[in-house]
């Protein structure tokens, strides 16, 4: 049996047959088979009726709708090449933080904070201090506040127990808060000891001539991101602990610290996403990654990974974040409105949920059958 029952009958059967001595740790091999069970939860279950792929497929056909919408509506400036770059350079950004997004809501959580993490890492790495340390010192920096924002989410979340909504909702006020104190409210441009950062956002080193480095690096976050969730046992223990916390936990698993960890890459992708926009901006400032959360999330749950956790793919949250930027990219072009926009992706989130409890409620029946 595949999926979260599955699971619970591993849960069974390790209990029907206690160990001679009942305070000694759960065997490995009950390790193994919870994991395993997850990982059938996150591919047998879907490969039975090919919906991952036929979601990936239907998000690649609404990308090429959307081309064409673009190139109707605004022929003389969607298929242009600079064009082209300003999307995969936004979607770059988005994308990076969409792919810890990813772990954190298969692995059964949820990270608002990530919009105000990424503006509080662009102004503390662009602080004067920070700047007489070089462009190793900003990088650092930004890095550094990333990863401990992540983690201080995941130790009140795990050890301290309080529900992961209301964590990082006091960390999205607690860090854009604390941005503006850093920053005075102003802007903070990089100097020029840092040219070799700003650089990079210049289509003289641009790879071939033709690739953003910001693209570049997405691509690597989505290549090493993709590998740790699918081909290692970490990436199982997130399937498992997201589809069953409580019998990943009688299983073995340390549930905790798999949490701590899971908020930690996180916050790790929210600084980079920081360094990115350095990159681009040549500047931090407390405006940045406003509602950031809002296009990660719905690029997530468009993406096909289910919100109660133990099911997702990143591949799919990928194709969620194009899909996203472009329509964004045909707004600005044909001059609407930033409120017609945020409209656009909540009636898209609400339709995605929709899509996707009917399929939930499809497999229950047809396993009830």
């Amino acid at each position: 049996m595949t999926g979260p029952e599955g699971v619970r009958a591993e849960e069974t059967g390790a209990t029907t047959n206690p160990p001679a001595v009942s305070a000694a740790p759960p065997p490995a091999d009950e390790q193994g088979r919870v994991e395993a069970a997850a990982a059938a939860t996150g591919t047998r279950g879907l490969s039975r009726f090919r919906l991952g792929e036929l979601r990936n497929l239907g998000l690649i056909g609404v990308l090429v709708v959307l081309v064409v919408v673009g190139a109707l509506t605004r022929p003389a400036e969607f298929l242009t090449y600079d064009n082209v770059v300003v999307i995969l350079t936004l979607a770059s950004v988005i994308g990076v933080i969409t792919v810890g997004m990813t772990f954190v809501i298969i692995g059964g959580g949820i990270d608002l904070s990530v919009g105000a993490i990424v503006a509080l890492a662009t102004v503390w790495a662009t602080t004067k201090a920070t700047q007489v340390y070089g462009t190793g010192g900003v990088i650092f920096c930004a890095l550094a506040v990333g990863v401990g924002c992540g983690l201080v989410n995941g130790l009140i979340i795990a050890y301290g127990r309080i529900v992961a909504f209301i964590v990082t909702i006091a960390m999205l006020a607690s860090a854009r808060g604390l941005a503006i104190n850093i920053s005075g409210g102003h802007t903070q441009t990089l100097n020029s000891d840092n040219q070799a950062l700003v650089n990079l956002g210049y289509k003289d080193h641009f790879l071939f001539g033709r690739i953003p480095p910001l693209v570049i690096i997405f691509a690597v976050v989505v290549a090493l991101g993709w590998v740790v969730l699918n081909r290692t046992t970490y990436g199982r223990r997130t399937f498992a602990i997201g589809g069953n916390p409580e019998a990943s936990r009688l299983a073995g698993l340390n549930v905790r610290l798999h949490t701590l960890l899971l908020y930690a890459v996180s916050g790790l992708c929210c600084g980079i996403a920081s360094i990115m926009l350095i990159i681009m901006t040549s500047s931090g400032t407390s405006a940045n990654g406003n509602l950031y959360e809002l296009d990660a999330i719905a690029a997530v749950i468009i993406g096909g990974t289910l919100l109660s956790g133990g099911r997702g793919t990143l591949i799919g949250s990928v194709l969620g974040v194009l899909v996203f930027t472009t329509i964004n990219d045909i707004f600005t072009l044909n001059n609407l409105t930033t409120a017609t926009q945020q409209i656009a992706k909540g009636v898209i989130i609400v339709i995605a949920v929709l899509f996707q409890r009917l399929l939930a409620e499809r497999r229950a029946g047809s396993g009830a059958s």
